[in-house]
């Protein structure tokens, strides 16, 4: 009877519980079943480009077409093989699915060098004619509309400004989603696809070119004759998806020099850091941010005008917000009055690409955005309903040119443009005794400057950086937890230097750019500062808003020559515009935090005027920040009226 009991145990545990895994398959079966009922599907097509590479692309298209059918176009370096090895089931076809019940053909393809797709993949710089020739291509078919329209997040949407800037006939609309790092060069902004911000290295690339295998330039490739067939069946049993050893980037972020770093985790070599035969130069951690190499890929730049209805998706903790605004309002500005008129931008109060994931109580890091949830699913459909099928749309002609989340207030608001209409801006002056180290320190934001130079002065030691805690950003592992979160721990380091405004009398809507200008001295030739806005309520908590850092050798612009630091001289430098929304309740302050470092957000300034990315060593800096009449640093904000 004992055995009997034992043996049986486990059957009836079994029986009162769910297996997660099955219950996923059998979904994922469901839908599969339910996109085969509906849909045409040809998988693994292998499309020619115009050197002879073939892409692999997956094609769903309605079964109940009575003619040729609009095209909805994907084009990723991620993988999206239907078939999970893993799990021996679909994976999720939800928006096949969807995409095909809307009456839509849906083209997915990898870019060349990934997965089934053949060629070397240029992170940056990828061919523009791929994106040309795909779109040409689905053009041509016998089931196609000759409308074509893009959508995607990150590097599913990064391609495609620099597309349709080519104004390819076909390519009828775009949706962009955080996007920024297909943005080259706008306006004051140089950050050529998020890689530098202020001339600093953005580091999340260097995680993110590891993690994703990107450059795996030697890897598993089928038979140049292997039939579409074949392709299918063995898409069954490889996806080709490179497992990559895990990395602490914890610790590999420290690693000096900054140009061996992917090497040092036994990453392969590639344009990160090798000096290659590519039509960009290769070498991307020696460019520097106006390089030539940089506008002979893949990246839009102002330069490039664009003429197609455009669908922009941002949000207020991605990587790099304001580069993206600054696309969108030079769209606005320079294309046909028509099309102009046909850009509409949502700006959401989410960490990259989570748009979706937005609930009743949406969290970024540990500050509460309230319900931020929105229909991003009807207004893409109904945006192609409007520009793929020439269909009125109900949800378009409602959407606001501007809907952006104002935090804070936690709530949706709308305008004709961005900044919003009627904003103003307010100047509040860096002000002290010379002891704003610490927020146990005298630094005030003030009405008027200091009538007399009283400098903040601190140590940034490249080797004891203040360490990042929230922001803006993604993809570098467990090393940053982006987000909002309470900074009074780093602002406790003597070298951080922190302003406090007087707490506001009335709620104040800050919706815009906010500029940094700060007077400032080295002991170094060059040298990194950096800001964090910051909320803080009456009990004293702080909680991050925005960031930014300008490294000094390009203070005088980018395309300008280096400009060196010498001792004992006060050199002014105004940080590049950075964008929020964020409303301050009564009673609240608006803080500024400087320093010099934020890392790993950004790479580390060693201050030795050297090329930085190949130095082992550093120096200390005894840095300074001015402020009087004479020197008047201050930060301006952009305010919204009450209404």
């Amino acid at each position: 009877m004992a055995v009997t009991i034992c043996l049986s145990l486990p059957f009836a545990v079994s029986a009162q519980s769910k297996d997660p895994e099955a219950e996923q398959i059998a979904k994922r079966n469901a839908t599969e079943q339910a996109l085969e009922d509906v849909a045409v599907i040809d998988r693994k097509v292998m499309v020619k480009m115009r050197d002879g590479k073939r892409m692999a692309a997956d094609i769903y298209r309605p079964k109940s077409a009575s003619g040729k059918v609009p095209t909805i176009f994907v084009r990723t370096p991620y993988n999206f093989n239907f078939w999970d090895v893993k799990l021996g089931a679909p994976r999720d076809m939800t928006h096949e699915l969807e995409a095909v019940k809307h009456g839509y053909a849906l083209v997915e393809m990898n870019e060349r060098g990934h997965f089934f797709s053949e060629g070397n993949y240029d992170i940056l710089g990828m061919p523009l004619s791929d994106g040309v020739d795909a779109v040409r291509w689905i053009a041509s078919q016998p089931w196609s509309s000759g409308k074509v329209g893009t959508t995607g997040c990150s590097s599913t949407a990064e391609w495609q400004m620099a597309v349709v800037a080519q104004n390819e006939p076909a390519l009828a609309a775009f949706n962009v989603q955080g996007f920024g790092a297909g943005v080259g060069r706008v306006g004051p902004y140089y950050e050529q696809g998020n890689w530098y911000r202020g001339g600093a290295v953005q580091m999340l690339f260097i995680s993110w070119i590891y993690d994703y295998g990107i450059q795996n330039q030697v890897r598993p490739m089928f038979p140049a004759g292997t039939t579409q067939a074949e392709l299918v069946n063995a898409s069954h049993f490889f996806d080709l998806a490179p497992q990559m050893p895990p990395v602490d980037w914890n610790k590999a972020f420290w690693h000096l020099p900054e140009k061996d770093m992917i090497k040092a985790v036994g990453g392969p070599p590639g344009i990160f850091e090798t000096h290659m035969p590519v039509a960009t130069g290769g070498n991307m951690i020696a460019r520097a941010p106006n390089d030539p190499a940089w506008y002979k890929g893949g990246l839009w730049n102002d330069g490039m005008k664009i003429a197609k209805p455009g669908l922009w998706f941002m949000s207020w903790f991605d990587v790099s917000v304001s580069p993206n605004l600054a696309a969108y309002n030079e769209v606005r500005r320079t294309a046909p009055k028509e099309v102009a008129e046909q850009q509409y931008a949502v700006i959401a109060p989410v960490l990259h690409c989570a748009y979706t994931r937005a609930t009743e109580h949406t969290m970024v890091g540990d500050m509460d955005m309230g319900d931020a949830r929105f229909d991003y699913n009807a207004l893409v459909f109904g945006w192609f309903d409007r520009f793929l099928k020439g269909e009125d749309s109900e949800i378009v002609n409602k959407q606001p040119k501007v809907m952006y989340y104002l935090m804070g207030k936690n709530e949706w608001k709308n305008s004709a443009t961005w900044p919003p209409v009627g904003a103003t801006t307010q100047e509040f002056y860096f002000s002290s005794g010379g002891k704003a180290n610490t927020l146990y320190g005298d630094g005030k934001l003030a009405a008027q400057p200091d009538a007399d130079d009283h400098a903040d002065q601190f140590v940034y030691d490249p080797a004891n950086p203040v360490p990042t805690y929230g922001g803006g950003g993604c993809c570098q592992g467990t090393a940053v937890k982006f987000g909002s979160y309470d900074q009074r721990e780093q602002e406790a380091r003597n070298d951080v230097l922190v302003y406090d405004t007087e707490p506001f009398k009335q709620g104040t809507e800050v919706s815009g750019p906010i500029t940094v200008t700060l007077h400032v001295s080295s002991s170094a030739k060059d040298t990194d500062f950096t800001f964090k806005v910051i909320d803080v309520y009456p009990d004293g908590r702080a909680f991050n808003i925005t960031e930014n850092i300008q490294r000094m050798r390009y203070r005088n612009g980018y395309d300008k020559p280096l400009a060196w630091m010498k001792p004992g001289e006060v050199y002014p430098v105004t940080f590049q515009p950075i964008d929020t929304s964020y409303y301050f309740k009564p009673g609240h302050k608006l803080r500024v935090a400087v320093s010099s470092s934020n890392f790993p957000r950004f790479d580390r300034n060693l201050n030795t005027g050297g090329n930085n990315y190949d130095e082992a060593e550093g120096v200390t800096a005894n840095n300074a920040v001015h402020h009087s009449g004479a020197y008047p640093s201050k930060i301006t904000i952009t305010v919204v009226p009450a209404t």
